[in-house]
Protein backbone atom coordinates (compact mmCIF):
# COMPACT_ATOMS: atom_id res chain seq x y z
CA UNK A 1 0.00 0.00 0.00
CA UNK A 2 2.85 2.39 0.84
CA UNK A 3 4.44 1.73 -2.54
CA UNK A 4 1.25 2.68 -4.38
CA UNK A 5 0.81 5.81 -2.29
CA UNK A 6 4.46 6.73 -2.91
CA UNK A 7 4.01 6.22 -6.65
CA UNK A 8 0.90 8.41 -6.70
CA UNK A 9 2.63 11.11 -4.64
CA UNK A 10 5.65 11.01 -6.96
CA UNK A 11 3.53 11.37 -10.07
CA UNK A 12 1.54 14.24 -8.57
CA UNK A 13 4.73 16.04 -7.46
CA UNK A 14 6.25 15.52 -10.90
CA UNK A 15 3.21 16.98 -12.64
CA UNK A 16 2.91 19.93 -10.25
CA UNK A 17 6.61 20.84 -9.91
CA UNK A 18 7.66 19.92 -13.48
CA UNK A 19 11.32 19.34 -12.62
CA UNK A 20 13.93 19.87 -15.32
CA UNK A 21 16.98 17.77 -15.99
CA UNK A 22 20.28 19.50 -16.72
CA UNK A 23 21.29 18.81 -20.34
CA UNK A 24 24.58 17.27 -19.20
CA UNK A 25 22.66 14.50 -17.40
CA UNK A 26 20.15 13.84 -20.20
CA UNK A 27 22.09 10.92 -21.79
CA UNK A 28 22.21 9.08 -18.46
CA UNK A 29 18.53 9.25 -17.50
CA UNK A 30 17.26 6.54 -19.89
CA UNK A 31 20.04 4.20 -18.80
CA UNK A 32 19.27 4.87 -15.13
CA UNK A 33 15.58 4.16 -15.73
CA UNK A 34 16.31 0.85 -17.46
CA UNK A 35 18.71 -0.14 -14.66
CA UNK A 36 16.14 0.78 -12.00
CA UNK A 37 13.43 -1.15 -13.85
CA UNK A 38 15.70 -4.20 -13.89
CA UNK A 39 16.17 -3.96 -10.12
CA UNK A 40 12.42 -3.56 -9.54
CA UNK A 41 11.57 -6.60 -11.63
CA UNK A 42 14.31 -8.57 -9.89
CA UNK A 43 12.80 -7.63 -6.54
CA UNK A 44 9.33 -8.61 -7.72
CA UNK A 45 10.66 -11.98 -8.85
CA UNK A 46 12.42 -12.51 -5.51
CA UNK A 47 9.24 -11.58 -3.64
CA UNK A 48 7.19 -14.10 -5.59
CA UNK A 49 9.86 -16.75 -4.96
CA UNK A 50 9.82 -15.94 -1.24
CA UNK A 51 13.46 -14.80 -1.05
CA UNK A 52 13.01 -11.00 -1.12
CA UNK A 53 15.32 -8.92 1.03
CA UNK A 54 14.89 -5.18 1.27
CA UNK A 55 18.64 -4.75 1.85
CA UNK A 56 19.51 -6.72 -1.29
CA UNK A 57 16.92 -4.73 -3.26
CA UNK A 58 18.30 -1.39 -2.11
CA UNK A 59 21.89 -2.35 -2.90
CA UNK A 60 20.86 -3.84 -6.25
CA UNK A 61 18.81 -0.78 -7.17
CA UNK A 62 21.53 1.72 -6.33
CA UNK A 63 24.41 -0.30 -7.75
CA UNK A 64 22.57 -1.02 -11.02
CA UNK A 65 21.91 2.67 -11.56
CA UNK A 66 25.41 3.79 -10.58
CA UNK A 67 27.27 1.10 -12.54
CA UNK A 68 25.16 1.59 -15.67
CA UNK A 69 25.69 5.35 -15.44
CA UNK A 70 29.43 4.93 -14.95
CA UNK A 71 29.71 2.62 -17.96
CA UNK A 72 27.97 5.18 -20.16
CA UNK A 73 30.04 8.02 -18.65
CA UNK A 74 33.30 6.20 -19.37
CA UNK A 75 32.03 5.47 -22.88
CA UNK A 76 31.33 9.17 -23.39
CA UNK A 77 34.82 10.05 -22.19
CA UNK A 78 36.52 7.70 -24.63
CA UNK A 79 34.17 8.44 -27.53
CA UNK A 80 32.08 5.28 -27.62
CA UNK A 81 29.19 6.36 -25.40
CA UNK A 82 26.43 5.32 -27.79
CA UNK A 83 27.92 1.85 -28.26
CA UNK A 84 28.27 1.29 -24.53
CA UNK A 85 24.77 2.66 -23.96
CA UNK A 86 23.47 0.10 -26.43
CA UNK A 87 25.41 -2.65 -24.66
CA UNK A 88 24.02 -1.67 -21.27
CA UNK A 89 20.47 -1.58 -22.62
CA UNK A 90 20.89 -5.00 -24.28
CA UNK A 91 22.26 -6.63 -21.12
CA UNK A 92 19.65 -5.07 -18.86
CA UNK A 93 16.94 -5.83 -21.42
CA UNK A 94 17.85 -9.50 -21.33
CA UNK A 95 17.67 -9.44 -17.53
CA UNK A 96 14.34 -7.60 -17.64
CA UNK A 97 12.77 -10.14 -19.99
CA UNK A 98 14.19 -13.03 -17.96
CA UNK A 99 12.69 -11.61 -14.77
CA UNK A 100 9.40 -10.85 -16.54
CA UNK A 101 9.19 -14.46 -17.73
CA UNK A 102 9.88 -15.74 -14.21
CA UNK A 103 7.21 -13.41 -12.79
CA UNK A 104 4.73 -14.61 -15.42
CA UNK A 105 5.49 -18.24 -14.57
CA UNK A 106 5.11 -17.55 -10.84
CA UNK A 107 1.80 -15.77 -11.25
CA UNK A 108 0.23 -17.94 -13.94
CA UNK A 109 1.92 -21.18 -12.92
CA UNK A 110 2.78 -21.78 -16.55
Amino acid sequence: MFAILGLIAGVVLGVVLQPTLPPVLAPYLPIAIVAAFDAILGATRAYLEGIFSDRVFLVSFLSNVVIAGLIVFVGDQIGVGSQLSTGVVVVLGIRIFTNAAAIRRAILHA
